[in-house]
């Protein structure tokens, strides 16, 4: 099974830019799946951002152009760059780690707050 650490979010000024981090412990491979999520009050939880281990990534609507995901596959880690961040970009942030080829599984982080005041 994998585990993940989610270091603390933060909270930052609109315009302002946080830097998130997740480590997996565990095994992963080439076709897992590193990502992001949120989830902001009275709302579903929606894609930010995943990645595969050969770079390939995926991003929400809402994040295109502001929000960068890296993978460092040496330590199991994925990291979210968030600049020029907005109100809207309130919510408990979840790492997901998804692997369904070599082995299968689905695991999310214990969330993170960001908080962008205006």
């Amino acid at each position: 099974q994998v585990e993940l650490v989610e270091p603390g979010g933060g909270s930052v000024q609109a315009g302002g830019s946080l830097r998130l981090s997740c480590a997996a412990d565990g095994s992963l491979f080439a076709s897992t799946v590193m990502g992001w999520y949120r989830q902001a009050p009275g709302k579903q939880r929606e894609l930010v951002a995943t990645i595969i281990a050969s770079g390939w990534m995926n991003y929400g609507d809402a994040v295109k152009g502001r929000f960068a995901i890296s993978r460092d596959n040496a330590k199991n880690t994925v990291y979210l760059q968030m600049n020029s961040l907005k109100p809207d970009d309130t919510g408990v942030y979840y790492c997901n780690v998804r692997e369904n080829i070599v082995l299968s599984y689905d695991v999310w982080g214990q969330g993170t707050q960001v908080t962008v005041s205006s």
